[in-house]
């Protein structure tokens, strides 16, 4: 687990840091007399630095954005595999062998849509176990018939459950896709420095403490956002299954065989 896997908690130690980095700034030009000539010298460093951070914040700002675009397609993704097998499924020989794969289709798609909705590393684990079993119970529900009575219909039933099951990697694949963690502590020196840039810019002999507290209430404000669409079953920006809710729904609305 990492520290931005909680953006809440990240971004108010994020806040706390930049405040006392802008406090320590301010509090450094207050012990030392900066000469006239070299505040426009420092006045350009500090529009540089300011710069710097807020072209970093909006690319990484776009890295979380990219990856939770390829989450949502991979979502679409999965229903469509699912929705396609199911009735691939019907080209198996026997009925019984039909029925055994819509059966666990049926519950395989729950557990994908428990997987996007459920938080907690214990539930979430469990999820995993169980969709593993799943997968093996899919691929014999169409590995036994194709296997008993090979022809290049129960082949398509075959491709399609694999697919299935490969649609389910790439996800986990792309929840894995995070921000590296060496980005964020980039970003978060580079947002040190800047705070620190404008506490020490502060003129005033008793400034009022609103001055050096807004450059860390906004970057920490724009880290808890990065952080939590980067953040998959953790944050408040989620991954909703709308594609695979109403494949269920439909699948479940499916007139039963006699």
């Amino acid at each position: 687990m990492r520290l931005v896997d909680f953006p809440l908690i990240f971004s108010l130690f994020s806040f706390g840091l930049l405040c006392l980095s802008a406090w320590g700034g301010m509090r450094l030009r207050a012990k030392r007399r900066v000469a006239e000539a070299a505040r426009e010298d420092f006045s350009t460093i500090q529009a540089a630095t300011l710069t710097l951070l807020g072209l970093l914040i909006g690319f990484t700002f776009s890295m979380a954005v990219s990856r939770y675009d390829q989450r949502k397609n991979l979502e679409a993704e999965e229903a469509n595999v699912i929705g396609t097998e199911y009735l691939r499924a019907d080209l198996l020989a026997t009925p019984a062998d039909q029925a055994r794969a819509h059966s666990l289709l049926v519950e395989y798609l729950d557990q994908r849509i428990l997987f996007y909705t459920t938080r907690g590393v214990e539930r979430l684990e469990q999820i995993a176990r169980k969709t593993a079993q799943l997968h093996g119970d899919l691929w014999s529900s169409v590995r036994d018939p194709a296997a008993a009575q090979p022809n290049p219909l129960s082949a398509l039933a075959v491709a399609g459950m694999n697919e299935v099951i490969d649609s389910e990697g790439y996800t986990a694949a792309a929840w894995l896709n995070r921000i590296p963690r060496g980005a964020w502590v980039l970003l978060e020196i580079i947002a040190i420095f800047a705070s620190a840039c404008v506490g020490f810019g502060i003129s005033a002999s008793k400034p009022h403490p609103a001055m050096f507290c807004i450059l860390p209430l906004l970057v920490s404000i724009s880290f808890f956002l990065i952080a939590d669409i980067d953040s998959p079953n953790s944050g408040v920006v989620d991954i909703v299954p709308h594609n695979l809710v109403s494949l269920s729904v439909l699948l479940r609305a499916e007139p039963k065989p006699p």
